[in-house]
């Protein structure tokens, strides 16, 4: 099954690469490289394409499982396992097949990474449904299709399966490492089959690393490191602001808009950019620039480094902009990009300065790129593994390690979560390497609450209390509620035990005589399993009760939690 997953997933990744590759080929015929030069036309058009087939051809179709504020494509993947047992509707699969195409190929400036792991995950999940297969098998095959999606799109199996692992927080063992193997080698050969032998990037090893260059490769980690929370910072900020438009077609004009007005001063920031990346390893930055404003003055290195600042500033925008503006891609190809900018920039200011010190600019620009991923996606072995295999830059590990530790400890310091989890975290749906917080987080209040306690109002006698709840129920405790439904406190049968059967005291005490406050209390809207698993470690209670709506709604008990608790976990290990 991992086999075929695999292979799927590596045609989806070469039909995505297909689509696109000839929507771009046609457009620049036609439009991009016309003397009239209006590509920076094409984004809004391709993002209002992409607005009509939603809503006339998929309106019914779209996932409306998934709450809105997920946004790409491995959260929602994230979320659909914690919340839905990974199952996926069959239509993800040909969906991003259409829609990404379209974005990419006139103009958005996203990736296609993330449309083929949806696509190859909504064929895994819907494969285990028809098997018949368990959830946490499922969990495994989806992850498979994501290696294989990388795998394809990069050719790249080993950053493939370590993105798996450190993403989706598998533990990385024979049962899960063998079927994500065989998965990344299944896709790998079918895009070798479809697409050749040629990587990504033709990069050649000119300059070997010596040990002089290590202070730059910090500098490059402290530089990609800053330049990663600005990225996530960006990110956020611009979802925020389009979140204030009421419609989808506002947004789209307006997205829109904004992607024609930064093509036209920066037309490198059309469609994934892999060209401008190319281009800088082959040193040719005049034409990854392209033809701009200011090419009377590119004769300036000066005036090159700030256009390549200025590109790096703006490809997080435009990605950005394209996603709030209803455009469907990746993340991880645009970070490669601006990534690549980056590194380029650094080494041009050192050679530039006038301190003596000359460093490849070729090296700094793939470094530039693994740093940049480390720190915007928190997967540093990733970044690793992806930037050496799509380059076959293995000679350089000693400086991909020490940028990529930089980077990545810089932004996870400053920042916990990443574009990918801080939403699912905030609102308490995001699995990690942590098994004890999955289980928590995985579990469901509704199943250890428990509603059958008689209840007692506090002017009730003790005889009544004796006769209408002692005598009728199974438990030792009972919630003391008013008529407004809410709970003034409990009584547990240890508190009348010794005078239970003092006849005397029948009419003369009340349950409000015996009644306290509990130790603690559980809300059913704010407190997480983790809190209630905290609540009851700090109080040292047996039952604490449930306040839904400021009105009293059940008892959890310590033992139903535990044992919810174990069979969650064996869910997990």
């Amino acid at each position: 099954m991992s086999a075929f997953v695999g292979l799927s997933a590596g045609l989806a990744a070469v039909t995505l690469k297909n689509i696109t590759y000839s929507i771009q080929v046609s457009l620049e015929e036609g439009i991009v490289f016309s003397q009239n030069q209006l590509y920076f036309i094409l984004p809004i058009v391709g993002l209002l394409l992409v607005y009509l087939i939603k809503k006339y051809m998929f309106r019914k179709e779209m996932s409306p499982s998934v709450p809105p504020y997920i946004k790409r494509a491995v959260p929602s993947l994230l979320y659909s396992l914690l919340r839905q047992k990974g199952l996926l509707s069959y239509k993800l699969i040909y969906h991003p097949l259409i829609l990404a195409p379209l974005t990419i190929g006139f103009g958005g400036s996203v990736g296609l990474l993330g449309p083929a792991i949806t696509s190859g995950s909504a064929i895994s999940s819907n494969l285990s449904r028809l098997m018949h297969i368990d959830k946490k098998t499922r969990t495994l095959l989806i992850a498979c299709a994501t290696a294989g999606a990388i795998a394809s799109m990069f050719k790249s199996p080993i950053a493939a399966i370590v993105f798996a692992v450190e993403v989706f927080s598998l533990d990385l063992t024979f049962v899960s490492l063998l079927p994500l193997l065989i998965a990344s080698i299944s896709s790998v050969l079918t895009s070798y089959f479809f697409l050749g032998d040629e990587v990504l990037f033709n990069f050649t090893l000119t300059d070997k690393f010596t040990i002089n260059d290590t202070a730059f490769y910090i500098i490059l980690g402290l530089v990609t490191g800053i330049a990663s929370i600005y990225f996530t910072k960006i990110y956020f900020a611009i979802y925020a602001f389009f979140d204030r438009f009421k419609t989808k077609f506002i947004k789209l004009l307006v997205g829109g808009s904004s992607i024609g007005v930064m093509l036209y001063f920066i037309p490198p920031l059309y469609g994934e950019g892999l060209s401008f990346t190319r281009d800088l390893f082959d040193g040719n930055h005049l034409h990854a620039l392209g033809s701009n404003l200011f090419d009377d003055y590119l004769d300036n290195i000066w005036v090159v480094i700030v256009l390549l600042i200025g590109f790096t500033i703006f490809k997080v925008i435009a990605m950005t902009t394209t996603f709030a503006a209803g455009g469907v891609g990746g993340v991880i190809v645009p970070t490669m990009v601006m990534g690549s900018a980056l590194g380029n920039v650094v080494a041009k200011v050192i050679n530039n300065i006038g301190f003596g010190h000359q460093v490849s600019e070729s090296n700094f620009t793939l470094i530039g790129m693994a740093g940049l991923i480390a720190g915007v996606i928190h997967a540093p072995l990733t970044a690793i593994f992806l930037i050496a295999e799509i380059t076959g830059g293995y000679e350089l590990f000693l400086p991909l390690m020490i940028t990529v530790a930089i980077s990545y400890m810089i932004t996870k310091n400053y920042m916990e979560h990443t574009i990918y989890t801080k939403e699912l975290a905030e609102r308490g749906n995001l699995l990690t390497h942590d098994k004890d917080h999955n289980v928590l987080t995985s579990m469901n209040i509704d199943s250890v609450i428990e509603q059958d306690f008689i209840k007692l109002q506090p002017e009730m006698s003790l005889g009544d209390m004796l006769h209408k709840g002692v005598s009728k129920s199974n438990r030792n405790l009972f919630p003391v509620i008013n008529q407004d439904n809410i709970l003034v406190g409990i009584i547990l049968l240890d508190d009348i035990r010794s005078i239970m059967f003092d006849q005397s005291l029948y009419e003369s005490t009340s349950v409000e005589t015996f009644m306290h406050i509990p130790p603690g209390f559980i809300d059913y809207e704010k407190d997480s399993m983790r809190i209630v698993m905290q609540k009851f470690q700090d109080t040292n209670a047996w039952n604490l009760p449930v306040i839904k709506n400021g009105k009293y709604y059940g008892f959890v008990s310590k033992s139903k939690l535990l044992t919810a608790y174990r069979r969650e976990l064996i869910n997990f290990t």
